[in-house]
């Protein structure tokens, strides 16, 4: 279904405002901009057609398509500081793109409604991460679990992130830190995370959406080129911003602002889910 011409000046001036939004909270915090991409297209994407059946696949997959563009640049520029630990992600990346690829098969076999209430709940245990960040300074060991452990680890951040349309940041920053690692290699690691979870993550979406019926405008199988495109080119602008702002500003005010976001999406997103 193509949508009159007359019908993109609005979700474009959206999707440019997502991708400004998601690069300064990717910079702000070390995230893949997920949280703040994936709400404002459930807005964006009935404006260019398709069913609501397909809106959350949609949003979804093409969450994980700007994250592929904006985590490659984010691990680029760590690498350069010598700040990515490349080991870690060689030794997770079979066992992320394994626990992608599940959940991308279970993506492909749950409704719209129940994949926005997936997201509404992972939304929550993140916001209830930002507002009351008891694992920030716990440190439970002096390195990261091998053998079982790291592949249940590394698959579940997968499928975890695969579900959501997030670059699994948050949790893999959790994960090193609780572990031993230093919080600045840990947020620059966890930019490679979301490059593996990215890609096989948006070739999934493309694959299970393909030959799907009424999907909005412009998209690929479940991935919406015009809406990544549009995401993409902002994000690569605002994130340096978002970096910045770190530097300047108390974890301690920024942490519970961004938490009291997510808890309001994860209310909005449980409500659409639950047909409300």
């Amino acid at each position: 279904m193509m949508a009159d011409v007359w019908t993109w000046p609005l979700p474009l001036a959206l999707m440019l405002g997502a991708g400004l939004a998601s690069g300064f909270a990717a910079g702000l915090f070390g995230i893949g901009g997920g949280f703040v991409v994936v709400p404002v297209l459930f807005i964006m994407l009935p404006l260019l057609g398709g069913t609501p059946e397909s809106l959350a696949h949609v949003a979804i997959g093409t969450s994980l398509a700007t994250i592929l563009v904006t985590s490659l640049r984010s691990v680029q520029a760590h690498a350069r500081r010598g700040a990515v630990d490349f080991a870690l992600l060689k030794a997770w990346a079979p066992w992320i793109v394994l626990g992608v690829a599940a959940g991308v098969l279970l993506a492909a076999r749950v409704s719209g409604a129940m994949l926005a209430l997936i997201f509404g709940a992972g939304v929550l245990v993140m916001a209830l991460h930002f507002l009351f960040p008891v694992l920030a300074k716990r440190h439970l060991r002096d390195e990261l679990p091998s053998g079982l452990a790291r592949v249940g680890i590394a698959g579940g951040i997968g499928a975890f992130s695969s579900l959501l349309g997030i670059g699994g940041g948050t949790i893999a920053i959790i994960v090193m830190t609780l572990c031993g690692k230093d919080i600045h290699r840990a947020i620059a690691t966890a930019s490679g995370v979301g490059f593996l979870i990215a890609v096989p993550g948006t070739l999934g979406f493309i694959a299970i959406g393909l030959g799907a019926p009424d999907l909005p405008s412009g998209s690929l199988g479940y991935i919406n080129l015009p809406a990544t495109l549009a995401i993409v080119s902002t994000s690569i602008i605002s994130a340096p911003w978002g970096a910045a702002t770190a530097h300047r500003l108390p974890a301690a005010v920024l942490r519970p602002i961004f938490g009291l976001y997510l808890l309001f999406v994860a209310f909005t997103m449980v409500r659409n889910g639950l047909g409300g």
